[in-house]
């Protein structure tokens, strides 16, 4: 009978074992993590690379303007986009236009003319579209429309110049 009772109980342990299964597997463990926060932003913010596209933007920082080349690099310096274009703090002025030059006030090309004013340098892309310019009897290539203008040339033929 000894051996009845053993199988018996190696029986009811299983049962008991197989009964408690589907009950253990029903329980679950909540945790309260507490009010949600986001995780810290890294400081400095990580620098993004820019590409070197030149569509200018004017950026604030702390009642400061800035112009930078895009946006990419006005927000890698920390400033805030304020405007597209190059930042200025009033309207430039009017100037009249010159009889002699009504589409290009103040900026006449003959060199007979005594108060001739000197070309100031501007900043240029660096696209390349290649023009021909002469000044007196120079001609010369430049990279574009722009430096021609800036060495106070004047534009003759797009294209490199054939001599």
């Amino acid at each position: 009978m000894t051996a009845i009772n053993t199988k018996c109980s190696v029986g009811s342990k299983r049962f008991a074992l197989l009964a408690l299964i589907p009950l253990l597997s029903a329980c679950t463990v909540e945790v309260d993590p507490g009010p949600s926060r986001p995780p810290p932003r890294p400081w400095p913010p990580q620098q993004q690379m820019c590409t070197m596209e030149y569509a200018p933007v004017c950026g604030e920082r702390g009642g400061r303007l800035q112009t930078f080349g895009n946006a990419c690099q006005a927000r890698n310096s920390g400033f805030m986009i304020v405007g597209r274009g190059e930042c200025r703090r009033a309207p430039p002025p009017f100037a009249r236009p010159d009889p002699d030059r009504p589409g290009r006030p103040g900026w006449p090309d003959r060199p007979d003319k005594p108060d001739r004013p000197e070309r100031p340098g501007g900043i240029c892309t660096r696209e390349y579209a290649p023009v021909c310019g002469q000044r007196g009897r120079q001609t010369q290539t430049f990279p574009n429309p722009c430096e021609a203008g800036n060495a106070g040339f004047r534009i003759i033929s797009g294209g490199e110049c054939r001599f």
